[in-house]
C-alpha cells in the first residue's frame, strides 16, 4: 500500500502581503504573531486587545487607533466617516473606557470630490458630537489619482477607564455566560450588496453605531464585565476564537440562540457567506458570571443597541489551545476554525 497524506492546497506562508492578511482570520493572526508583535514587543501590546490600557499617575487611560479603507465610501446605514468614528469609539468601549478625544488622519486621492469630502467630515462631526467627544487633531495627505481609491481615514482615540474596571481575556472564567447584544452579519451584507449592486425586497442597512453609551450603562449598573469584544472583521466566529486562544478556554455556543435577521440570512445563503464570519459594526460579545446574566440582559434589552441581546453560550473548561464549539440547530457539535482566506475584503 502506498503511503499518502492529505494536504491543504491553500498556502499559509507568503513572501508578500495578500488581501486575506487584513481579513481578521488565520492569515491576519499569523501576520501579527510572526511579524508585527515580535518587532514591537512590549507588555502593553501583549494585552492582545483592540486598545492599550495603562496607568498615568492616578488615572487609567485607554488608547487605540484604527484605519478605514471601506469600499464603497457611502452605504446603507452609514459612510466611511461615521464608520471611522464609531469603530474607534467601540474599540475604546470594549476596554470599559469612556471616550474623550479622537484624531483624524485623511489620505485623499487626487480627484476626490470636495462635496463628498465635506459629507464624510460632517458625518464624522455629527457622530462624535452625539457621543460627547471631540476630534481635536489630525493630518491630511494627498496621493496621485489611481493610487488611493478616493479616501482612507485613520482615527485614534483616548478614553478614561474607571479604577475599578478591569476587562481582559485573562479574566474569562469557567462558567461565564457569553452574551451578544445584537443580530449578526448585517454590516457585511449591507456592504456586499452595495458593492455588487444586488437589490433585495427589503434594504439591508449596516448596524454601524457607537456602543460606548451602552457599555457605560453596564458599568454604571456595577456589572462585573470580565471581557468584551466587538465583532468587526471576521465576525462572531473569529472574535470568539481569538478570545478563546488568548484566555486558553473552551467555549460552547448554541447556533439557535444567535440572532440574525431573516433578510440577512437569505442574503448570506444566496451569496454563499457564513454569517458567523461576516463583519459587524455595533455587535459585541461580553463575558459575565452566571449570576450576573439576567441583570446584564435586562440592561442590554432596555437599550436600542441591545434590544436583541441573548445569551448564546458559556465557557466550559480550560483548553490551552483555545476552542469554540458550535452546537448546531440539529444538535450536532462542530469546532469553529479561523478562515484561511478572505470572505469579503475592504469591509471597514
Amino acid at each position: 500500500m502506498t503511503d499518502f497524506k492529505l494536504t491543504c492546497p491553500t498556502p499559509l506562508h507568503y513572501e508578500q502581503i495578500v488581501l486575506a492578511h487584513g481579513g481578521g482570520g488565520r492569515l491576519m493572526q499569523q501576520l501579527l504573531d510572526s511579524t508585527v508583535q515580535p518587532i514591537f514587543n512590549n507588555p502593553l501590546l501583549k494585552q492582545k486587545q483592540d486598545c492599550a490600557v495603562f496607568q498615568i499617575g492616578e488615572q487609567k487611560l485607554a488608547f487605540t487607533t484604527d484605519s478605514y479603507v471601506i469600499n464603497p465610501v457611502f452605504f446603507a446605514g452609514g459612510d466611511i466617516g461615521k464608520l471611522a468614528v464609531c469603530g474607534t469609539l467601540n474599540d475604546l468601549a470594549m476596554s470599559g473606557a469612556k471616550p474623550l478625544y479622537l484624531s483624524c488622519g485623511l489620505i485623499l486621492e487626487e480627484g476626490f470630490s470636495i462635496v463628498d469630502l465635506k459629507r464624510v467630515l460632517q458625518s464624522m462631526q455629527e457622530t462624535a458630537e452625539a457621543a460627547g467627544v471631540s476630534i481635536v487633531t489630525g493630518d491630511t495627505k494627498v496621493v496621485d489619482k489611481g493610487k488611493g481609491d478616493s479616501i482612507y481615514i485613520n482615527t485614534a482615540g483616548i478614553g478614561l477607564v474607571a479604577s475599578n474596571v478591569e476587562i481582559s481575556p485573562q479574566r474569562i472564567q469557567i462558567g461565564d455566560s457569553i452574551i451578544i447584544n445584537s443580530d449578526v452579519a448585517r454590516h457585511g451584507m449591507a456592504i456586499m450588496l452595495a458593492r455588487e449592486g444586488v437589490a433585495f425586497e427589503s434594504q439591508i442597512e449596516s448596524d454601524c453605531a457607537d456602543l460606548s453609551g451602552l457599555v457605560q450603562e453596564l458599568i454604571a449598573a456595577k456589572i462585573d464585565l470580565h471581557c468584551m469584544r466587538d465583532l468587526t472583521r471576521g465576525g462572531l466566529a473569529s472574535g470568539l476564537l481569538e478570545l478563546a486562544s488568548t484566555a486558553e478556554q473552551r467555549f460552547l455556543i448554541q447556533e439557535i440562540a444567535i440572532p440574525i435577521h431573516d433578510d440577512v440570512q437569505s442574503a448570506c445563503e444566496i451569496l454563499g457567506f457564513d454569517p458567523l464570519y461576516v463583519a459587524n459594526e455595533a455587535c459585541f460579545v461580553l463575558f459575565v458570571a452566571e449570576e450576573d446574566t439576567e441583570k446584564t440582559l435586562a440592561i442590554l434589552q432596555s437599550h436600542s443597541l441591545g434590544s436583541q441581546a441573548q445569551k448564546i453560550g458559556r465557557v466550559t473548561n480550560i483548553d490551552k489551545a483555545g476552542a469554540v464549539i458550535l452546537e448546531t440547530a440539529m444538535g450536532i457539535n462542530r469546532q469553529l476554525m479561523l478562515l484561511s482566506g478572505e470572505q469579503l475584503p475592504r469591509i471597514c
